[in-house]
């Protein structure tokens, strides 16, 4: 397992922006890739989208396409999960999780931030 550390997160109204981070602690995080998951109560986890180890590309689920950004800053060996125009609707825990490439299960998750977003 790789250790994973989140940050960012928080309560915003319906339209406002967060940003979340993941840092790698201890591995060079461009290694791999990393995807962002969610978690609402009472409802399935849900891939929201990955940048891949390779050339950075991105994926994202339909939902949140043009309003998700993942990036991001080898310097800083962090990711980010730039979410904009948020609604109701995306109010859930967030992890990220570092896998070979987009798609692969792995046991490598970030202990997860909570996003509430009100009306």
């Amino acid at each position: 397992q790789l250790p994973l550390v989140q940050s960012g997160g928080g309560s915003v109204q319906s339209g406002e922006s967060l940003r979340l981070s993941c840092t790698g602690s201890g591995f060079t995080m461009d290694s791999y890739a990393i995807s962002w998951f969610r978690q609402a109560p009472g409802k399935e986890r849900e891939e929201v989208g990955c940048i891949s180890s390779s050339d950075d590309h991105t994926y994202y689920l339909d939902s949140v396409k043009g309003r998700f950004t993942t990036s991001r800053d080898n310097a800083k060996n962090t990711v980010y999960l730039q979410m904009n125009s948020l609604k109701t609707e995306d109010t859930a825990v967030y992890y990220c999780t570092a896998a070979t490439r987009c798609g692969v299960a792995t046991t490598s998750w970030g202990r997860g931030t909570q996003v509430t977003v009100s009306s």
